[in-house]
């Protein structure tokens, strides 16, 4: 990300929460406003204060902070941002009352549920650009989203479907998938590898990772 021209904040460890690392699912940041989501999963939580006590430190990169509140959930993991909207799985994590909330906050935004059996959303397909996004149709059905063009993936490239679009066309992969190495430069990206084995045992992705602040909202 770094290599990419990416400003990275780097968060330390937290010990008492193996799965922080997966920073994508506390919060969905935003320029103008920022979601601090409540956990699916219950030895999660606790994971968004220390989040909240990273972001004091950068209150200019981020927006008004709003919190979904109980009963709902809300994991940053099912959440898909796009240029044309944003589409919310409904999933083990992640509710209707979470998605509802959502939609209120961002109430100038088409948010869009959607039902998906995976463990989020993003398991399955990722927006990379000017509608275009990458996809297992075994996972996730292309028919969700409507209008957009889709880079198709196989049922054995499908951990690849969750990929990071850095910009200037580049996007970040787990490495080991040639295929999908070949697919998005037909579609007109480079990839760009990273070593995510370890965090495959977990069930995490490259976006899983990161939390993008994102300038749409």
């Amino acid at each position: 990300m770094k290599g990419s021209g990416i400003d990275v904040v780097e968060l330390p460890p937290i010990e008492d929460f193996p799965d922080s690392v997966f920073i994508q699912d506390p919060a969905l940041l935003g320029s103008r406003r920022t979601i601090i989501g409540r956990f699916g999963e219950d030895t999660r939580r606790g994971e968004e204060k220390a989040l909240m006590a990273a972001l004091r430190n950068h209150r200019s990169r981020i927006g008004r902070i709003r919190f979904v509140r109980d009963p709902g959930t809300l994991e940053g993991g099912d959440v898909l941002v796009t240029d044309h909207g944003l589409f919310v799985g409904e999933s083990k994590r992640t509710n209707s009352n979470g998605i509802e909330q959502l939609a209120t906050y961002l109430s100038d935004f088409e948010v869009k549920p959607v039902k998906t059996d995976l463990l989020h959303l993003l398991c399955g397909c990722s927006y990379l650009s000017e509608g275009k996004m990458i996809i297992a149709p075994d996972l996730v059905s292309p028919n969700l989203f409507p209008g957009f063009e889709f880079v198709s993936l196989s049922i054995e490239e499908a951990y690849a479907a969750d990929a990071l679009y850095l910009g200037d066309g580049e996007v970040l992969i787990p490495s080991g998938f040639p295929d999908v190495n070949e697919k998005l430069e037909q579609a007109g990206y480079e990839a760009v590898e990273v070593e995510m084995s370890e965090f495959q045992k977990g069930d995490g992705g490259v976006t899983c990772l990161c939390s993008p602040v994102y300038r749409l909202f």
